[in-house]
């Protein structure tokens, strides 16, 4: 599989649209590499880029990018509310899919390296790149902004990793800049119903990581309390994995608590939210709602859609977008404009790159007319499989029905559970609808391999029995997740909201139905699998759980009429 990272480079203009287009154009000429987003501030005069690729496109995007912003960016003429200390001020890689964070270092490092040599920055390389501990920090090697780079990259600690130590005029112009390798960071601005910057920026020491400084008596005047070696002694502060500063927002006309989520395994999104509102009103100070800046995973948001519908004791067996959605209204994510998660979510924006046309994504009445087409798919696999997905929605509907049933609050969790499985199940055999087809189409092209040498009918031979049994394994896949509803539908039955217990009763006869078509496919592909040993054995397994879904159907449709008969 093809392995992707993510490079997220801030440049030091946010201003002038026209120069950040000349950058983020060279990016888009580089083939294997997608642009996903581009989130400049006025204030902070900064952009936040975003683009996604194969490593050694993603490497040369970026040495692309930085060399056109030293090219338009200069340093002696900037100012911004937002820490910087170069025209790319940092370039941070992030694993996406099937690399490891040991090999994003190889490839930072390679980055860091080309750009001091050919481009004639300072680099420093920084958290999983670093070299040593202390430059793991970016605040560290930040540290006194622009005005410092010229003291710095001379000095005997702060020599850069790579490029020059003297502050000639280039180095003036371009300044230094980070490069690293990182997990993902959220970005995030917390809006405040204040504009003070020192009521912003006392939250952000409440919570961040590093904490404030101890100070003797006067916990904001008093002197600041040094360990043995002369350096300050911190109060850490109550979120782990994050970093924070307050600052005023002129565009927005509001102070903000401004904070990067380093490490959110440590603290969810939520949980940071949830914490600096805390904070906030221990100072008398609401947060309105919250900026992301560049993009998120969408792990962060369903996690925190899920939180926010437990504290409401709320059914958690919800669909994604409907989760997506509680998170952007409980955190106030379009609080200053509008929040779109299909922009916003890096694996929606991945997604969307190679977003082919869905039988999912299409109306019923269109799925109805493809399927009476003259196509031979989709076919009878893809209808068994949505018939199983549909007979797992009404088990799912009937489970949030009764969450939400009046009088039955102390039992929203139980019927949470069921109808989070059954979200689940719906899911896999909405794949599966998918699948079925490809699998058809898999054979299609199997069959029209050529066959004109003895070598060539070999390989054809062996990528049609390869698809064969691909086209078995998928029907088979439906079959046994079908007979999982049988279990959802059976407790809704007998412990759900009795009125919906028809809604169940169909559930279970969608059930058995893709089950019994699921099976038909299995039997007329397997004719064509040379392994009979591998048939036999799926065909009595597939079998044995027909015969049980058959008994299951009988005894629960009986349950279901005794119920209606009540």
């Amino acid at each position: 599989m093809k392995q992707l990272i993510e490079c997220v480079p801030n440049f030091s203009e946010g201003r002038r649209l026209d120069v950040l287009k000349q950058i983020t154009d060279v990016i888009e000429k580089t083939e294997g590499v997608k642009l996903l987003d581009v989130d400049p501030g006025f204030s902070t005069n900064r952009t936040v880029v975003t683009f996604v690729g194969t490593p050694d496109e993603v490497v040369e995007a970026a040495f692309n990018a930085i060399k056109k912003a030293r090219e338009v960016i200069d340093m002696r003429f900037h100012h911004g509310d937002h820490p910087r200390f170069g025209a790319t001020d940092v370039c941070p890689l992030v694993p996406v899919s099937n690399i490891t964070m040991e090999e994003t270092v190889v490839y930072a490092r390679k980055l860091a390296e080309r750009v001091g040599k050919e481009l004639g920055i300072p680099v420093y390389c920084y958290e999983y790149a670093a070299f040593t501990e202390i430059r793991r920090n970016l605040a560290n090697c930040r540290s006194g902004e622009y005005e410092k780079v010229k003291e710095r990259i001379s000095s005997t600690d702060w020599k850069p990793d790579f490029g020059p130590t003297v502050f000639d005029e280039q180095v003036a112009k371009s300044g230094a800049m980070a490069i690293g390798a990182r997990d993902f960071l959220i970005a995030v601005n917390y809006n405040l119903n204040t504009t003070s910057t020192r009521r912003a920026n006392a939250i952000a020491f409440d919570v961040r990581e590093k904490g404030r400084p101890r100070r003797e008596g006067n916990p904001i005047t008093g002197k600041i309390v040094k360990d043995e070696q002369g350096n300050p002694v911190f109060i850490p502060g109550t979120l782990k994995g994050t970093k924070a500063i307050g600052w005023f927002i002129k565009e927005y006309g509001i102070a903000q608590v401004s904070m990067n989520i380093t490490d959110s395994m440590q603290t969810p999104l939520h949980v940071a939210f949830e914490e600096v509102n805390r904070k906030a009103a221990e100072r008398g100070i609401r947060v309105t709602g919250a900026e992301i800046v560049g993009l998120l995973p969408k792990k962060a948001l369903i996690d925190a859609g899920r939180f926010y519908l437990a504290k409401q004791q709320r059914s958690l067996g919800v669909d994604e977008q409907e989760l997506m959605k509680i998170a952007v209204k409980s955190m106030g994510l379009d609080d200053l404009k509008p929040f779109d998660p299909e922009e916003k979510v890096i694996e929606y924006l991945i997604a969307k790159d190679n977003k082919e046309e869905r039988l999912m994504d299409m109306t019923c009445t269109a799925f109805a007319n493809e399927t009476a087409s003259e196509s031979p798919a989709p076919g009878g696999g893809s209808i068994s499989a949505y018939m199983g997905a549909l007979g797992a929605a009404l088990g799912t509907m009937v489970a949030n029905l009764s969450a939400h049933k009046a009088g039955w609050d102390d039992r929203w969790e139980e019927f949470s559970h069921w109808a989070e499985k059954g979200q689940q199940i719906k899911d896999e055999l909405l794949w599966l609808v998918e699948e079925d087809t490809h699998a058809f189409n898999k054979i299609m092209e199997a069959f029209s391999l050529p066959k004109n040498s003895e070598a060539e009918k070999l390989s054809r031979k062996q990528a049609i029995q390869e698809a064969t049994r691909y086209a078995i394994e998928i029907p088979f896949r439906t079959l046994k997740k079908s007979f999982e509803i049988f279990e959802l539908c059976e407790a809704m039955i007998h412990e759900g909201n009795p009125n919906s217990v028809s809604d169940a009763g169909v559930g279970v006869l969608c059930a058995r139905a893709a089950m019994h078509g699921a099976f038909l496919n299995v039997k007329i592909n397997a004719t064509s699998l040379e392994d009979q040993t591998v048939v036999k054995s799926l065909l009595d397994e597939a079998e044995a759980l027909i015969r049980k879904a058959d008994q299951l159907e009988t005894n629960l449709l009986l349950q279901v009429e005794k119920v209606i008969a009540k």
